[in-house]
This record gives structure tokens, C-alpha cells and sequence, in this order.
């Protein structure tokens, strides 16, 4: 790990400071980190990183949903948007959109909610503006099941980086 944080010293973290710690990886959802807690002590980053995964992977059918759901719209200035949401889709661009793309964006994420019953989740960060919306219209054609492992897909890259970020940025204090 960079910065000043060990692995020694996350693993000596209470279960509570544990997820005062990661519970912002996972959307609304500290129960993630609460759960992955339990598999300490974590040998490198790569074993806490699937821990984290193997709390999700374990979670029942409607924890999942709710993970899923808990995800923000895109390009909807109004919303709850975490602090790590807002960074990730300002780093697309989504906060600087024209009206017509705006209008795009809302007319797309309507579509998808009424079709599978949660927020279309993408890792932003792996994108642009133009390839997000390439990306939501080929997978609005999709099946459910199969959307909600994209999505699912989809929320391990945005808590790896979150991880990343979060690690690399860690100075210590």
C-alpha cells in the first residue's frame, strides 16, 4: 500500500472503522465493507480487494438489487450524489453536457429503469460522454439477468479504482 496506511494497520481496524474506512467503495451500501471486514487479516491489497468482491458475490438476489439501485442516474445535476460519484462523472464530462446530449442522457436513463428496474451503472471512468451512450443504447437490447451482472461488473471496476484512489491517495493522516 502507498501513503502511510499498512495492511497491518487496516487489519487492526474495528469492524466499525473498517467501514468508516471502505463503506464509500460501494455506493450507499456499507453493508459491503461490513461483510468483507470478517475475512481479515488480508494479506496484500488483492486479498482485500476480493473480499470486497466476495461480499457482493455472496449477497442475495434483492442485496444486490438494492446495490445496483443505489447507484446515481447520470448526468442528473439534482440527486444524492456521493462525493466519489460527483468526481467520476464530472471526469466524463457529465457535469459540462449540451442541452441535446442532456436531454439524451435523461431520455436513455428512463429507458433503461422502465426496462430493468434499476439505474443503468457504468464505470465512467473507463469512458466518454459519446462511448457511455453508445454503451447504454447497445446494452438497453439486453436481457435482465444479463444486466444485472453488467451492472454488478460494472460496480467491481468502479470499487477497484475507488480502492485504488483511495490507497494511493493515502498519506497517513
Amino acid at each position: 500500500m502507498s501513503g502511510g496506511t499498512t495492511l497491518r494497520e487496516v487489519n487492526a481496524l474495528s469492524r466499525e472503522e473498517f467501514v468508516e474506512r471502505f463503506g464509500s467503495l460501494f455506493e450507499h451500501s456499507p453493508w459491503v465493507a461490513w461483510r468483507a471486514w470478517e475475512e481479515r487479516p488480508f494479506g496484500s491489497v488483492a486479498e482485500l480487494e476480493a473480499a470486497l468482491r466476495r461480499a457482493v458475490q455472496e449477497a442475495s438476489r434483492e442485496e444486490k438489487l438494492a446495490l445496483i439501485r443505489a447507484h446515481p442516474e447520470l448526468a442528473v445535476p439534482e440527486g444524492d450524489l456521493t462525493p466519489e460519484s460527483e468526481r467520476e462523472q464530472r471526469s466524463a464530462g457529465l457535469d459540462g453536457l449540451g442541452e441535446g446530449e442532456r436531454k439524451e442522457f435523461l431520455r436513455l436513463n428512463r429507458a433503461y429503469r422502465e426496462r430493468f428496474g434499476f439505474p443503468y451503472v457504468v464505470c465512467v471512468r473507463e469512458h466518454t460522454r459519446d462511448s457511455i451512450l453508445e454503451d447504454a443504447r447497445r446494452r438497453l437490447a439486453g436481457e435482465r439477468e444479463e444486466e444485472i451482472e453488467n451492472a454488478l461488473g460494472e460496480i467491481a471496476k468502479i470499487s477497484s479504482l475507488r480502492l485504488r484512489d483511495m490507497l494511493e491517495g493515502d498519506d497517513g493522516e
